[in-house]
């Protein structure tokens, strides 16, 4: 497990902005309060991913989905100016691609990745595009097969692209999170390149076990209002939650780090209390031999633990150790 890269949270906010580029600002900065490493938007144009009019017996009907992302659109000088804006808040952007003109515009930007949707694992036109601007690619795997996913992977390296993230998803939304099948995240090791998570469940429960489980990316959706009109607001989180869910993340990457020392501080002081040492159960005058009857072992932990008195029975004490007294360690110096 890699648990010693800090794991990268790309915070989704798609195409949440509703075609509006000041709700768009506004995602970046909720991403970077949250505390995420990047924000990941969707820049689709219709044209390149769906039909603008659907033929139904000898006439031609209007495709309503393509007519509201053409609503929903960000001009392309609004998609540069919010690059500006995120260089400018500190936080990386990037996006999903779904078209040549959207990787273009992508690019532009010197973004830190590009992603491949799960629609389009099996697309390998798209794939081979990508590939072509060299850059980290994070393919996500929902709705596809062990087969199918194999054979992305083999076209992006067929194109001598190996900076490849391979992402775990379950493509329903929201995702129940028994549903996870958490486990494939370890079959998807075989690949030997880095793991990662699109997480559509609705608390960190799945994200905490993936991180466990040795992934270095994790994608959650997130959205300024779960009732807010549009595609994905009704199962992201909304800012609090997600900042809930980046924190919840964040104290188990920690947990995870290999330390040298096995007791936290923390435990070494509850260990005070919980544990027992070796106590005088009456007073002992000096010049006594100790016995059994001279020693009970109770709380609090002292100088000396239980598993000493058998050093301690039968020395002679060399001072008065009163009642309730810790049992002085010097009898162990002696035996030395």
């Amino acid at each position: 497990m890699e648990n010693s890269k800090k794991i990268h949270i790309i915070a989704e906010a798609g195409t949440n902005h509703g075609g509006d580029f000041h709700t768009a600002k506004s995602l970046v900065t909720i991403a970077k309060e949250a505390g995420a490493d990047s924000v990941k938007f969707q820049i689709i144009y219709p044209e390149g991913l769906y039909l603008p009019e659907i033929y139904n017996k000898g006439s031609y009907d209007p495709n309503e989905v393509f007519n509201i992302r053409k609503s929903m659109m960000l001009a392309d000088s609004e998609w540069n100016e919010l690059y500006k804006f995120s260089v400018t808040e500190g936080l990386p952007l990037s996006a999903s691609v779904f078209d040549v003109r959207s990787i273009l515009l992508l690019n532009s930007w010197n973004p830190p990745y590009i992603k491949i949707a799960s629609c389009d694992l099996n697309y390998g036109d798209l794939l081979r595009e990508a590939a072509n601007y060299r850059r980290k690619i994070v393919l996500s795997t929902g709705m596809s097969t062990m087969t199918e996913i194999e054979e992305a992977i083999n076209i992006l390296e067929k194109c001598g692209h190996e900076d490849i993230v391979v992402m775990h998803c379950v493509s329903a939304y929201p995702c129940p999170t028994e549903e996870m099948n958490l486990h494939f995240i370890t079959e998807l090791g075989k690949f030997g390149y880095p793991l990662g998570l699109s997480d559509h469940t609705e608390s960190s429960s799945a994200a905490i076990a993936a991180v466990a489980l040795g992934v270095t990316y994790i994608e959650k959706h997130f959205t300024y209002d779960r009732k807010a009109k549009g595609f994905d607001h009704a199962y992201a989180m909304e800012p609090d939650a997600l900042k809930s869910y980046i924190n919840d993340i964040r104290s188990v990457e920690k947990a995870l780090q290999p330390k040298v020392e096995k007791l936290s501080h923390s435990e070494k002081e509850v260990s005070k209390r919980a544990r027992r040492s070796l106590y005088a159960a009456r007073d002992i005058e000096p010049g006594s031999i100790l016995t059994r009857n001279d020693i009970i072992t109770v709380r609090p932990g002292g100088e000396l633990e239980p598993n000493k008195i058998d050093a301690v029975l039968g020395q002679s004490t060399n001072q008065k150790i009163r009642r309730f007294e810790a049992i002085p360690p010097h009898f162990l110096e002696e035996m030395a």
